[in-house]
């Protein structure tokens, strides 16, 4: 595999082994959020890389998205399960932020909350939030 797929797998397996919440992975938006909260992990953009020569490495500061979504309560609430799902996630990208030297560091963003309202459905609560995974390969089709 990739460096870039090796680093995108072990984000994944951290999110998947810290959360309660159902971790995904380019999945289509949901239809309804599982009461404990669903998180889908979009493999994102790696961008354009730093490059320097002798040996030639790639530095990428690659974008990767974090969807979080939790149902809305009876009460039409929901804000604090979301806020609380939210910081999960902090938490679990905080245990190992190389993620086992794959990576040189994992920087999020604050996320950037809305309702997702489908016909039929429940409202569900969002948030989507960018963690900037930085890493360094000398081919970006391989190790």
């Amino acid at each position: 595999m990739s460096r870039r797929e090796d680093v995108l797998a072990a984000l994944f397996a951290t999110l998947d082994s810290a959360l309660t919440a159902k971790v995904r992975r380019n999945e289509v938006l949901p239809e309804k959020a599982l009461a404990e909260g669903l998180v889908i992990l979009r493999d994102g953009d790696p961008g354009e890389p730093d490059v320097t020569l002798n040996p030639r490495t790639e530095f990428y500061a690659h974008r990767v998205e974090i969807e979080a979504y939790m149902p809305r309560d009876s009460i039409g609430g929901g804000e604090a399960a979301l806020d609380a799902l939210l910081g999960d996630i902090g938490s679990a990208l905080k245990i190992d932020p190389t993620l086992g030297g794959l990576a040189e560091n994992l920087t999020p963003s604050a996320p950037e909350t809305g309702a997702l309202a489908i016909e039929g459905a429940a409202p569900i609560l969002t948030a989507r939030l960018t963690v900037t995974v930085e890493y360094l390969v000398s081919d970006p089709l391989t190790h």
